[in-house]
């Protein structure tokens, strides 16, 4: 493989498919931190979009 991304990836997959294969628990654990966190992330850029549409004005 001489292009670096495409072996990064793989190895991704690999480890991704390995951890929910040896404990699917802890892998449904991760996906639930991570779905949290994109959750979280836009909710906070809604906010900021929300201040800025009023003017940068706390209310």
């Amino acid at each position: 493989m001489k292009d670096p991304k495409k072996l990064i990836l793989f190895v991704l997959v690999v480890f991704v498919l390995y951890v929910i294969i040896t404990d699917p628990a802890q892998a449904a654990d991760y996906v639930q931190v991570g779905f949290e966190g994109i959750s979280d992330a836009a909710k906070a850029i809604g906010d900021f979009m929300t201040w800025v549409a009023n003017g940068g004005k706390d209310d």
